[in-house]
């Protein structure tokens, strides 16, 4: 017989494998299949280079035919390092109508809700196929799917939509924002500190252009957002780490810095590393060069994940509307996998259990209202498939 999990077992079982993106999830993914393979349902492993992780797609029912549904989700987790748990994070502990676990709002609970309704899927004969997605490595840039969504178009018919299952409160999210990261490295020249004149001190030039970005996200945020969908409601701009030195008698060879924008999905991604290298270019460079013709100022774009962006009236996001028993659509700030599925020509909604507010957060929860939730969505969405 094969083996059946009632939602919350199954969300048990998949926090507690270790899954924090650092880690290979490919324990993860070989209960996954074996649990599919005992009710008949064939998977397909989309490995990564060095062959410690893999996406994982499976389909249910005719697997031929176009159309049908995807239910997307990544298996990858925050690390826990550094935050002081009530509990052991990768043991579910139930309190006060809470599930407590790493991964249990972002985003384990969604693909365990939908793989222990496997069972109530196949009970149908399903018209229509539906597929799991499941995808390593969102946490550290939504790189994972990429070559999942690859082997998708090559090898599969269109589907209509695909649902990406990350924490909305259940709400049924058609916009997000895009998220731009990128890494500057600033080229001076070291000195004795007495000899300010003979060196480049490049954490200064550096403080320059952070203090420029900060002055363009505040542009940004008198700009607003035109469509009044967002939380912030502004393209937002964040210096994430910043590096430099060696001692405070010695001026500064070095210094490098991370930084991001998460742009509205009408705002054009090359204004602000143009503006920036303009100004690098034009203001410091030369005042640099000036003492060490060495000196030099390099940004290199580290990651984009596209935005969301809204596709209103698709039939897709209709029917997932219908069975969120929503009327409205709603926009987020955060960015997901669902951007690049887009990108696909695959119409994409978000819609999964939890919230965002607990996501990568000491004793991170799901409640259990939202848990019901989404089975009374799988519900509904098994009965649709049956029709």
């Amino acid at each position: 017989m094969p083996q059946r999990f009632t939602p919350r077992q199954m969300i048990d079982k998949l926090i507690s494998f270790d899954t924090v993106s650092r880690h290979s999830n490919l324990k993860l993914i070989e209960f996954v299949e074996d649990y599919l393979a005992g009710w008949g349902v064939a998977s397909r492993r989309v490995m990564n280079e060095d062959g410690t992780k893999a996406n994982l797609f499976a389909v249910l029912g005719p697997a031929e035919k176009e159309g049908g549904i995807v239910l997307s989700g990544h298996t990858d987790v925050v690390p826990v390092d550094g935050q002081d748990w009530s509990s052991d994070p990768f043991t579910v502990t139930e309190k006060d109508g809470r599930l407590y676990g790493r991964g249990t709002s972002d985003m384990k609970s969604f693909i365990a809700i939908a793989l222990a309704f496997v069972p109530e899927f196949l009970k149908h004969e399903l018209t229509v196929p539906l597929y799991f997605a499941l995808s390593y490595d969102e946490e550290v840039g939504c790189l994972g799917v990429r070559s999942m969504i690859d082997e998708i178009i090559r090898s599969l018919p269109r589907p209509d939509i695909v649902i990406v299952g990350e924490p909305s409160d259940m709400k049924v999210v058609n916009a997000h924002k895009s998220i731009h990261a990128f890494h500057t490295v600033v080229t001076g020249l070291e000195a004795h500190s007495s000899a300010m004149d003979k060196g480049v001190n490049a954490i200064v030039y550096a403080a320059e252009l952070i203090g420029f970005l900060a002055r363009i996200g505040e542009e940004m945020q008198a700009k607003g957002d035109a469509s009044g969908r967002f939380d912030p409601p502004y393209t937002s701009m964040q210096i994430g780490t910043v590096n430099g030195g060696t001692a405070v008698n010695i001026i500064p060879r070095h210094c490098d810095f991370r930084w991001e924008f998460r742009a509205l999905p009408d705002q054009d991604p090359e204004e602000i590393p143009a503006r920036l290298a303009a100004f690098a270019e034009e203001k410091l460079l030369p005042r640099m060069r000036a003492v060490f013709p060495g000196a030099s100022i390099e940004t290199k774009a580290r990651n984009f994940v596209p935005p969301l962006k809204p596709q209103e009236g698709a039939p897709g996001e209709a029917l997932v509307l219908q069975l969120a028993e929503r009327n409205e659509t709603e926009a987020v700030s955060y960015g997901t996998e669902a951007g690049l599925f887009q990108m696909a020509d695959i119409p994409t909604v978000i819609c999964g259990p939890g919230s965002i507010q607990q996501a990568h957060k000491t004793d991170e929860f799901i409640e259990l209202a939202q848990v019901a939730a989404c089975e009374r969505f799988f519900t509904r969405l098994a009965a649709h498939l049956a029709s």
